[in-house]
């Protein structure tokens, strides 16, 4: 099996690392992921400008890093380096992306996206976290951490993404430790309070921060799970936007076997 893994924190990103170190034991790994951070870009691809794309070893971690967004990465891995994939890993991303507002800005998520609109299976993982560190000094967090992707990935690889899901995002809580459980839910609609504050320059001239405050999380949905109970999210996307063209229902009884399979290996 070939796997193709990216991010949107770029190729420096502690958590690209650990994906690829996961996924190896799965299969041939190709890391092709943005040069700098690349949060919030959806699904943005890069049409004004020329793209670049490279080798580079960080520390022993060989990398094709690009000038690109996430979603230009699984472009320019499959259609510009002509390579097939059978899955794709997107992560891990620092921060969670719970609920359809951080979804349709999410980078990590834009890159699943890109490999579903190519037929790819494609799996993001992302983590309620601040700072690496939260995970990398511990070893049990490692531990549930890599059970979780290794069993996402092989049974996807194993069965194929469940009928009417294009994407599946797992969201990691802040603390993983022992008897934390993994629960199929809803994406929420809001996460956050968006805000826009303005400021003046030095020079006069007005600008302006956005940021969001948190809402309190509805319950049954990968916001209340990941923040509320510490557990972890496992949420079915479909990329059909279309209310007049509703297709087959999602395969609830694989999606359950899935959840099912990922507690076991936890």
């Amino acid at each position: 099996m070939r796997i193709l893994v990216t991010n949107d924190d770029g190729i420096h990103s502690p958590g690209l690392r650990l994906l690829y170190q996961f996924a190896l034991e799965l299969g041939e790994v190709d890391v092709v992921a943005p040069e700098s951070p690349k949060s919030a870009t959806g699904l943005g691809i890069t049409l004004h400008k020329p793209l670049r794309m490279y080798e580079t070893d960080i520390c022993g971690f060989k990398v094709v890093a690009t000038s690109g967004t996430p979603s230009d990465t699984v472009y320019l891995a499959t259609l510009g380096l002509e390579k097939k994939y059978d899955l794709v890993l997107s992560g891990v991303n620092l921060g969670d992306n719970t609920s359809l507002q951080v979804i349709f800005s999410s980078g990590t998520l834009g890159a699943a996206f890109q490999a579903a609109l190519l037929g790819i299976p494609a799996i993001a993982y992302s983590a309620h976290i601040e700072q690496w560190d939260e995970v990398l000094n511990d070893r049990e967090a490692l531990r549930i951490m890599s059970a979780v992707v290794k069993a996402t990935a092989e049974f996807v690889a194993r069965r194929g993404m469940p009928t009417g899901v294009d994407v599946i995002s797992v969201n990691f809580p802040r603390r993983l430790r022992r008897g934390v459980a993994a629960r199929l839910v809803k994406a929420a609609k809001l996460r956050y309070a968006q805000q826009v504050e303005r400021r003046t320059d030095p020079r006069g001239v007005s600008y302006f921060w956005l940021y969001g405050k948190d809402l309190e999380p509805e319950r049954d949905t990968d916001v209340y799970v990941v923040l509320k109970e510490e557990n972890i999210a496992v949420t079915a996307l479909t990329l059909n936007l279309n209310v007049l063209d509703a297709e087959r229902a999602a395969d609830l009884r694989s999606l359950k076997e899935l959840v099912d399979y990922v507690n076991q290996s936890i």
